[in-house]
């Protein structure tokens, strides 16, 4: 997978250049670090506070919660280039309900909480750009719950796909079925019965 660093995705987003996005982060005290962490290392325990976001230049992480019988549901994954926090845990300094864990050998980007606020007084783009990244992330969750409420499991899968077009190579059936909120067996009929239609197409 392409590795994607936090300098070039701001200089791409931001459309500043490398040396203003450099001073930005490095030359401001703003609490930014760069990690690498192990296939199954979890980096956020459920109960926890939020005190980061984490960008990944490099690896796969994964954000779940478990319920009281024990069961796993994924909200969403986060490959190189996407950003991952608990909004409600970090901005509301409630204990979060979720973990965050490294599904292969990943590199990441810990922005601590005050990381925006600071980035914010050096550059008004940096101000619009997280604004954007915001909306556009509360849409992709009303869009989300809509799927659950009331599409089909096809429907939700096509979906996935779209949003996560190389994810199907990298994780377990499993754990595509749990973030589509339906069983293995019933990812694996709907792959047949898609495969099916192109096929006959």
């Amino acid at each position: 997978m392409k590795t994607t660093t936090i300098e070039e995705y701001f200089a791409k987003n931001l459309k500043i250049d490398e040396q203003k996005i450099h001073q930005l982060l490095y030359e401001n005290q703003t609490n930014f670090n760069r990690i690498k962490v192990k296939k199954g290392e979890i980096i956020m325990h459920q109960g926890e506070l939020c005190q980061h976001t984490f960008f990944v230049e490099e690896g796969l992480l994964r954000y779940y919660s478990i319920d009281t019988r024990g069961k796993e549901h994924i909200l969403h994954f986060a490959p190189e280039g996407w950003f991952i926090s608990d909004r409600d845990s970090i901005y509301f300094n409630q204990p979060t309900n979720y973990f965050t864990e490294a599904l292969e050998d990943s590199t990441i980007v810990k922005l601590e909480k005050n990381f925006f606020p600071k980035i914010f007084d050096e550059s008004s783009n940096f101000f619009e750009f997280n604004e954007h990244l915001l909306h556009s992330h509360i849409r992709q969750l009303q869009k989300r719950i809509t799927l659950l409420l009331s599409a089909t499991a096809e429907e939700r899968y096509l979906d996935f796909i779209e949003i996560y077009p190389d994810i199907l190579l990298r994780v377990p059936q499993w754990m595509v079925a749990s973030y589509l909120g339906i069983t293995p067996e019933g990812l694996s009929r709907v792959r047949k019965d898609l495969a099916n239609k192109w096929k006959n197409q």
